[in-house]
């Protein structure tokens, strides 16, 4: 891949497109709205400044998730972040089942939320998650069985 930009027009076209799976996945992994915005902020000037894939949308929508986890992993390095409190620790969900569901979810190891979340919320397969995240479908596989595991044993007490 060359780093030439994206036209303006495709690139407009891409973050219209993706916005919403943009922001989803940085929201779930940050768990903070004005963290999740500064991420998307992020990932629109990715998509104005390298050149994403061309070749299909499955490659683009792949491509972008990696972007968008790989800001919110420098993010939760950053010193700023280890030194503060969020503002909003919850996100407003239609039922108090799926505000459970997504705060239980969110005492789960990075890892895990992460397979979880591509695997239920974005339907990815396990071989797709693996490229997504550069781990083999067998390391996914395991991850997303043990978060099962885990969140059926949060979930039951």
């Amino acid at each position: 891949m060359n780093d030439k930009p994206a036209g303006k027009e495709r690139a407009e076209l891409i973050i219209r497109k993706y916005a919403n799976l943009i922001y989803r996945v940085a929201y779930q992994n940050i768990c903070n709205r004005a963290d999740a915005d500064d991420i998307f902020g992020e990932v629109c000037l990715a998509v104005m400044t390298k050149n994403p894939p061309s070749d299909s949308e499955e490659h683009l929508r792949k491509w972008l998730i990696t972007v968008t986890l790989n800001k919110c992993r420098n993010m939760k390095k950053s010193a700023w972040r280890t030194r503060n409190e969020p503002l909003d620790d919850h996100i407003d969900l239609p039922s108090e089942d799926a505000r459970q569901v997504m705060e239980e979810l969110s005492r789960l190891p990075e890892n895990y939320r992460n397979v979880v979340y591509l695997y239920y919320y974005e339907e990815y397969t396990i071989a797709e998650i693996g490229e997504i995240l550069g781990k083999s479908p067998n390391t996914v596989s395991t991850w997303l069985r043990r978060a099962r595991e885990k969140l059926k044993k949060i979930l039951e007490e």
